[in-house]
């Protein structure tokens, strides 16, 4: 008589937080209960408790874990994506949306919950983005030095970078809104906006509401 299987620690959690990813993000944290992920992982209670010490933990675990995934993903892209830094970009781009396109629930659990609840959790969040930002950071400080940009340095590629990651966050909320539109699309509209816009700077070409008005023929009395 073969008895049944003993589950590894590492792949008995995996399932747990799978379970949990699904349960936080449909019915957010503070409705979510530990009875219902412990019934759908076909486990007690307790048993989640003993693996993950409480319902902060195992949200925690989930957020690390879909997290690393997300940076794993959009770094691997990046590092694979081509020779030049607007390629590696694309690539990454292409990675973080089609991640949030295919895994819904990871993403309500990273973009929507997380920013709501405790310190710990918060604190999670950030060193997520933190490392998303550097990445991008670092692309956008290449492209200015391959492109011979002096005038511009790494003050200028980290406010390119948080205000691309912060377009990034806001288009997933746009995309679920537009089911239609792929992945691909997104990130080339983005990337039209952002790369484009920044190469005419880096050649010269600076926008100011003076220019603007001189350029209509109304740009007396504008100083």
């Amino acid at each position: 008589m073969t008895g049944r299987r003993r589950v590894p620690r590492h792949e008995r959690e995996q399932q747990i937080i799978d379970v949990a990813v699904q349960v936080f993000a449909k019915r957010g944290y503070h409705a979510a209960s530990v009875d219902e992920i412990a019934e759908l992982a076909g486990i007690s209670k307790p048993m989640v408790y003993l693996y993950l010490d409480s319902k902060e933990g195992l949200f925690l675990a989930c957020l690390r874990r879909e997290a690393d995934r997300l940076v794993a993903a959009f770094q691997g892209a990046a590092a694979t994506g081509g020779a030049a830094p607007e390629l590696r970009l694309h690539a990454a781009l292409l990675a973080f949306f089609a991640f949030v396109a295919e895994h819904r629930d990871s993403w309500v659990v990273l973009h929507r919950q997380a920013s709501e609840l405790s310190e710990a959790i918060a604190t999670a969040v950030a060193g997520a983005r933190r490392a998303v930002l550097a990445e991008v950071a670092g692309l956008v400080l290449a492209g200015i030095a391959e492109s011979g940009g002096s005038q511009l340095g790494d003050e200028d590629a980290d406010f390119v970078a948080h205000a691309l990651v912060g377009a990034a966050d806001s288009l997933t909320d746009w995309m679920a809104h537009h089911p239609g539109q792929s992945p691909e699309g997104v990130t080339l509209r983005l990337m039209n906006m952002v790369w484009v816009g920044m190469g005419r700077v880096l050649e010269g070409e600076v926008w100011s509401p003076g220019q603007a008005g001189a350029r209509d023929g109304q740009g007396e009395g504008y100083g």
